[in-house]
């Protein structure tokens, strides 16, 4: 496994060991006791897996205290556009955000930790996203702000006349309008 930084302090990519032959390939997805050598330290409770058709945003969203989850992203159909926004308000990157494309070809994850809104858009045909969570969903703690946010002005790599997005992710606030703090 190959760990990954990014600009943003705590965001990694990590890169698995892939061992293919003539049958296909091999890979561990996930290891605790590697992730802990690495300084990944969660104990994820649940999995979370979701189907989308190109041009769906999912996102942003996360959880705040004291119910803030923390997710491992991977693709296991397709390419996605991940993004990761940090909301920790004492953060030097407060309001920064990273992209990285994950598919299931360069099978890379994104380890998501908390204090960070998550959101991602499809860059295939169709994709299914698999990721571990290491709190389950807590509705009163539930928070995001809007995909399309002109603060943020996230180039989410797809056309505006594909994008697809669900009435609540619709609604959210945008980033001046928040009124929670991580």
């Amino acid at each position: 496994m190959n760990i990954e930084k990014t600009a943003i302090q705590d965001l990694i990519i990590i890169n698995p060991t892939v061992f293919p032959d003539e049958r296909g390939y091999f890979f561990e997805a996930y290891n605790k006791t590697k992730f802990a050598e690495n300084g990944i330290h969660y104990n994820f409770i649940q999995d979370n897996q979701s189907f989308s058709k190109r041009g769906v945003i999912r996102g942003l969203h996360l959880q705040i205290n004291p119910f803030p989850q923390a997710k491992l992203v991977r693709v296991l159909e397709g390419e996605i556009l991940d993004i990761a926004v940090d909301f920790r308000k004492n953060s030097p990157t407060y309001g920064q955000y990273v992209c990285v494309v994950l598919s299931a070809e360069n099978k890379k994850q994104f380890m998501v930790p908390h204090g960070f809104a998550h959101g991602f858009s499809v860059l295939s045909e169709t994709a299914s996203v698999l990721y571990k969570v290491d709190q389950v969903y807590h509705k009163d703690s539930e928070r995001g702000i809007r995909y399309n946010d002109p603060v943020l002005n996230i180039d989410w790599k797809v056309e505006a006349d594909e994008v697809i997005v669900s009435e609540k992710d619709l609604i959210l606030p945008s980033f001046n309008d928040i009124d929670w703090e991580f």
